[in-house]
């Protein structure tokens, strides 16, 4: 019977990554790092989930960007004690972008918004050892666009806020959105070309998302390989938004093309965020969910992950 087309790009992706395995074992000691996004937990203290993580055997944490003000969001010493205290590290902060700090925005006080937030999240993802932050460049839960100069006002505001990056040695990292949610950069193309419009040495990494490229690439994980070394993270959760294993992404080849652009390395993450279906998920940053409901969801997360990931590289 002949294939389907993505049963086909599959079983090309599935060639290269055992020919790999034959060729170059030693790219496939080292395992995917491992970190969970928080933002998701709501209003969950961070020591709590630093607790749920350890447990879990998650090593780094993508902290929730929530520094809306000046008086808003972790404080660094506090944060930098408590990592220290359950053994984990910061992998990125989450940025967090909506129409009131949006890059896109035709309103400049909200443009004037998203840069500032920039600077105050770079700062504290300096003092906390992060390796990127997380840019939406237009506003999340807005999928109409104001106009057609949305691209053009975006990659301009994040050009004057460009430097911090290399100041701060912090990555920026475009993240696509699907369409549903955002009016601009909806796939890695759109993402690169972003990228190239800033034209800054600040501004070259991306942040995936396995539940934004179901609806925005033609295939996951060709989309991954066309990434690249650009890719600095990735977000995963199962096709309902859900619990890795409790929907029907084909996770295999998700897991089968990172290793093909060296994605187990220092610097280089792989992020559950499972939020639930929707338009619009920051709601869930106000929310409260039972400990032992979260507890199971990341538990039961990493462990599918985890299995996964040792099957392919042991078969």
């Amino acid at each position: 019977m002949k294939k389907q087309h993505y049963e086909s790009i599959n079983a090309i992706i599935l060639e290269k990554f055992q020919k790999l395995r034959s060729e170059h074992p030693e790219r496939l000691q080292r395992r995917l790092n491992l970190s969970w996004s928080n933002w998701g937990f709501g209003l969950e203290d961070l020591n709590t989930s630093l607790r749920r993580l350890n447990g879990a055997g998650v090593k780094f944490i993508e902290l929730h960007g929530n520094h809306y003000g000046t008086d808003l969001g972790y404080r660094a010493d506090d944060t930098i004690k408590l990592l220290e205290h359950y053994d984990i590290a910061v992998s990125g902060i989450c940025g967090m972008f909506s129409a009131d700090n949006d890059l896109s925005s035709n309103r400049a006080i909200h443009r004037q918004a998203a840069i500032d937030y920039i600077r105050r999240e770079v700062d504290f993802g300096a003092a906390v050892k992060a390796e990127y932050l997380l840019i939406v460049p237009g506003a999340v839960g807005r999928p109409l666009a104001y106009d057609t100069s949305e691209f053009e006002r975006s990659v301009e505001s994040l050009r004057l806020v460009a430097d911090i990056f290399v100041e701060k040695n912090i990555q920026a990292a475009i993240e696509p959105i699907r369409a549903d949610e955002v009016s601009i950069v909806h796939s890695i193309s759109e993402a690169k070309a972003y990228i190239d419009a800033v034209g800054h040495p600040g501004v070259r990494h991306i942040n995936g998302d396995v539940y934004h490229m179901q609806a925005s690439e033609s295939h996951i994980g060709q989309a991954l390989l066309n990434a690249g070394d650009a890719l600095v993270n990735l977000h995963v959760a199962d096709s309902n938004r859900g619990v890795l294993g409790g929907g029907s992404i084909d996770l295999d080849t998700i897991i089968r093309s990172l290793y093909l652009i060296g994605h187990n390395r220092a610097g280089r993450y792989v992020t559950p965020e499972p939020l639930g279906p929707g338009g619009n998920p920051y709601p869930a940053m106000y929310g409260r969910t039972s400990e032992d409901t979260l507890d199971d969801l990341v538990k039961n997360t990493v462990s599918y992950f985890r299995e996964r990931e040792n099957i392919i590289l042991e078969h």
